[in-house]
């Protein structure tokens, strides 16, 4: 019986699709075959040709499982290409969380949402002078008992009692030697006279009031040595300075001039010993000023409030 072989042919016609030499046998079905020779049953298998089969087979595997992992990863890629062309496309709609985020266009920018505020200044303080320097601005009510209120008053630790007071239009009768020409020429209107007295010292205080500052100064600038307000005496208080040497002061602010003359109850002539005269007639002329001032002060703060 003429042997068998593996295949047709043998190992040598066995097609190995890694030779690129080698042909491919025609397709046709084939009977099973085992490895071995039927006609001498202590023959030994053909190991070479099972190894060489077996490392073909082996190569194919490879191939497959090499060529597969490169397609998935072509796959995989594609996917991914087109989740991110699907993504940044403008024309599909989408329900993930993307799809409703604004675009950065539509985004306003800081500048266009933070509010912005006009630069703005603090209106200057009003200055309660330019209340007390001109009539058109200095509408309070004006009076004796307004300028000088109380019963009296009391300047450190000293206390002086309130008494006559007096108030006219005709401003060159309530004083004397060079004063009433002084405050005719400048246009006095006014002229409002209070006496204060501590023990035998008596102070009157006289305030001129005008239409403008430039007149009370101009006042002041033209009174001299002689330029003196008349004492007012009466309701308890004895007549004084009208015989003696008294002591007299000149000053203004805005369209007030005020005035001053101490002397003694007594008829007693004012020396340079007579500290107790000039220290009255130096506090009644500061509280003049400080009546004035403050009657500036309460219209400012009622027009900031207004």
């Amino acid at each position: 019986m003429r042997p068998m072989s593996f295949g047709q042919g043998g190992p040598q016609s066995q097609w190995d699709p890694w030779k690129p030499q080698s042909q491919q046998p025609q397709q046709q079905p084939q009977p099973q075959q085992q490895p071995w020779n039927s006609g001498d049953s202590g023959s030994t298998p053909d190991w070479a040709a099972l190894a060489d089969a077996s490392e073909a087979r082996a190569r194919r595997r490879r191939l497959l499982f090499i060529g597969g992992g490169a397609l998935a990863t072509v796959a995989i890629a594609g996917a991914v290409a087109v989740a991110v062309v699907s993504a940044g496309g403008s024309d599909q709609a989408s329900d993930g969380p993307a799809s409703q985020l604004p675009s950065a266009a539509d985004i306003p920018s800081a500048s266009a949402t933070d509010p912005s505020f006009a630069p703005t200044s603090a209106p200057p303080p009003l200055d309660p002078k330019d209340f007390v320097s001109s009539a058109k601005k200095d509408k309070a009510p004006l009076s004796p008992d307004l300028l000088f209120p109380g019963t009296q008053l009391t300047m450190g630790e000293t206390v002086y009692k309130k008494g006559p007071t007096a108030d006219t239009r005709t401003c060159g009768s309530a004083v004397q030697g060079t004063l009433p020409k002084v405050l005719d020429t400048n246009k006095c209107t006014r002229l409002i006279r209070v006496t204060y007295t501590q023990g035998d010292t008596a102070v009157t205080v006289g305030v001129a009031v005008f239409d403008e500052e430039a007149q009370a100064a101009k006042a002041k600038k033209d009174a001299d040595e002689k330029s003196i307000v008349r004492s007012l005496s009466g309701g308890g208080v004895k007549s004084f300075c009208t015989g003696a040497v008294c002591r007299s002061t000149t000053n203004s602010y805005g369209r007030y001039a005020y005035f001053t003359v101490a002397g003694f109850t007594g008829g007693k002539d004012v020396t340079e010993k007579s500290t107790e005269v000039f220290r009255a007639g130096d506090d009644l002329a500061e509280f003049a000023f400080q009546q004035i001032r403050r009657r500036g002060q309460a219209q400012a703060s009622a027009a900031a409030e207004g």
